[in-house]
């Protein structure tokens, strides 16, 4: 089980998602989900038992109306309005704090391979994007960026693109409401922060001391220079 940024909402086993907002806003403006899905290049098909599905967890989501002399069409339920409007504000939430919460950890890099570099810091062993000229570098890590995963449960190397892991233990968690921010540690001198939903705290049932392991994509690990002191 994991808690990833990407903005969710749940109902029971149900996630809604961003594509899933963008179906919902396209029907909402071009008043067919044939054309939406054609607009959005996704099938029919699948769009069409897409919105089905969300109904079930969610409720109703879309009127629709069979051809005739006004051609049919398929209009969003007040229903739909409000779970945007909640998706929105949780998707705004997660932004404002995303934009200034981050972990630097100073490293040094130990290898390359084009634009990827092997860094080594006091977490251990990670990849990341590098600068090609410098090889004291300071790594830093978005709150946005870094998921969390019950030990038991993290995925294998071969099975997720998050190839830099840290275990460490859950320090404190800041509620926000729909939002949580997690600081962990993994011994380094400072923690690194994950954002994740309420839902997702809930699933991981994370509290102080929780044994947890975070990862990140080496794409979204960015070094940049560190000045010799």
């Amino acid at each position: 089980m994991e808690a990833e940024f990407d903005a969710q909402l749940r109902a029971d086993t149900a996630e809604f998602t961003k594509k899933d907002a963008s179906l919902l806003e396209a029907v909402d403006e071009i008043g067919s989900i044939l054309k939406a899905a054609d607009e959005l290049g996704r099938s029919y098909s699948h769009s069409h038992q897409r919105i089905t599905a969300l109904e079930d967890a969610f409720g109703t989501l879309v009127e629709r109306q069979r051809g005739g002399s006004g051609g049919g069409g398929s209009t969003l339920t007040e229903n739909a309005r409000e779970l945007l409007s909640r998706f929105d504000r949780l998707r705004t939430g997660y932004s404002s704090i995303a934009e200034t919460t981050e972990a630097v950890l100073d490293g040094t890099v130990a290898a390359r391979t084009a634009e990827l570099g092997t860094v080594m810091t006091a977490a251990g062993q990670l990849r990341a994007v590098v600068p090609t000229d410098h090889d004291l570098v300071q790594v830093s890590l978005r709150a946005d960026t870094v998921t969390l995963h019950d030990p038991d449960e993290t995925p294998t190397e071969s099975a997720t693109s998050a190839r830099n892991r840290f275990d460490g233990h859950v320090l404190s968690i800041d509620r926000g409401g729909a939002v949580v921010l997690v600081s962990v540690d993994i011994g380094a001198r400072d923690p690194i922060y994950a954002l994740i939903t309420a839902d997702s705290r809930e699933r991981l049932e994370l509290e102080p001391g929780r044994q947890i392991v975070a990862s990140v994509k080496a794409t979204a690990t960015r070094a940049t220079p560190r000045q010799r002191y």
